[in-house]
């Protein structure tokens, strides 16, 4: 990886952000790093987090929130960035069902302003976070980049998706190369507590039952966080170029005569929620008490990723099993809230 000037992180006090940060950091590039360090999940693990980044002599801090266009652009005016990847937005797909509101906020209104901030202060590239809950009611498997992705199950799909179209836009008009990542659940060390890992470790741990959706027959891509981060490092050199075959009478959604791309960073397999949570009571040594529900409002039974553009173009090959996932995680929270089993 070839990077001369600084990079821009956004949200890197946020899970991947932060794991990011530390992997360029460790690279020898020159990291600015903004977050909101809002209350969505407990701040002590952001600041963490931060901590840890802030021992890094290339890493520089900033607490910004991209809805603050005035700091924003300041952010830009003083700094020339290569590279900038917004990570930052209100996760959370069933949190988007009621709270509507903050995800019009921050991740439309906030992801408008890196775009504009982008157009007066361009960078090489412009990455950016979608999901894969773009692909919403979609049931053809693998879920492929190429496929129309029309209809949103929730808010926060929609709002993904609009990053999508927004990105386009700026491509076409200003030339500002965009690649738009759909990360397939993301897990791992320094992990979000409102995700199922997490939850389920403290939930096992402490002997109170855990909520399974769909009686535990979901499927999904988890992903490990390192595959995440080596997906995103492979795709910062990778800048892409208008598609001289793009057909305009067949349309490729993810890609363009713009410069403008789409991929899906996943695992390579589709894994049952049960076997999941077997993996980590194996690990903890432990049996959870299972409390068994229908399928949740906004979700999907399941997911998986076709990413053979990913590695075609870039060389990305995922790497971390479950087993091997599940056994970092569980050390790590093990030893972060000095638990004993």
């Amino acid at each position: 990886m070839t990077i001369t000037k600084q990079v821009l992180v956004t949200g890197a006090a946020g899970f991947i952000g932060f794991h990011l940060s530390v992997r360029l950091l460790k690279n020898g590039v020159n990291v600015v790093g903004i977050d909101s360090l809002n209350d969505y999940y407990d701040v002590t693990l952001k600041q963490s987090r931060l901590e840890i980044l802030l021992k890094h002599n290339n890493f520089q801090f900033r607490q910004i929130d991209l809805k603050d266009k005035a700091a924003l652009d300041n952010l830009f005016k003083e700094n020339s960035f290569e590279t900038v990847i917004n990570l930052a937005a209100q996760a959370g797909v069933r949190y988007s069902i009621t709270n509507p509101y903050t995800y019009l906020e921050s991740n439309l209104t906030g992801f408008l302003n890196v775009l504009e901030a982008c157009r007066h202060f361009p960078p090489s590239h412009l990455i950016y976070a979608s999901s894969s809950s773009v692909y919403g009611a979609n049931r053809k498997m693998p879920f492929s980049t190429r496929d129309n992705v029309d209809h949103p199950l929730a808010l926060y799909a929609v709002t993904k998706k609009s990053n999508e179209l927004m990105a386009h836009a700026y491509s076409n008009l200003y030339h500002l190369p965009t690649t738009g990542l759909r990360f397939f659940s993301a897990y791992g060390t320094y992990g979000r507590p409102d995700m199922a890992l997490f939850m389920f470790t403290k939930a096992i741990l402490k002997g109170d039952p855990i909520n399974v959706y769909n009686f535990g027959k979901m499927k999904r891509n988890f992903t490990y966080i390192d595959d995440i981060v080596d997906g995103i490092c492979k795709v910062i050199p990778h800048i892409p170029i208008q598609n001289k075959g793009w057909d305009a009478m067949n349309p490729d959604p993810s890609s363009s005569e713009a410069p403008y791309r789409i991929f899906n960073i996943a695992s390579r397999n589709s894994i049952e929620l049960l076997y999941f949570i077997e993996v980590l009571e194996k690990k903890l040594g432990k049996k959870s008490i299972k409390n068994f529900l229908p399928l949740q409002e906004g979700d999907v039974e399941e997911s998986h990723a076709d990413i053979a553009d990913l590695e075609r173009e870039t060389g990305f090959a995922p790497t971390i099993s479950v087993e091997i996932g599940i056994d970092n995680f569980v050390n790590w929270y093990l030893e972060y809230f000095k638990v004993k089993i």
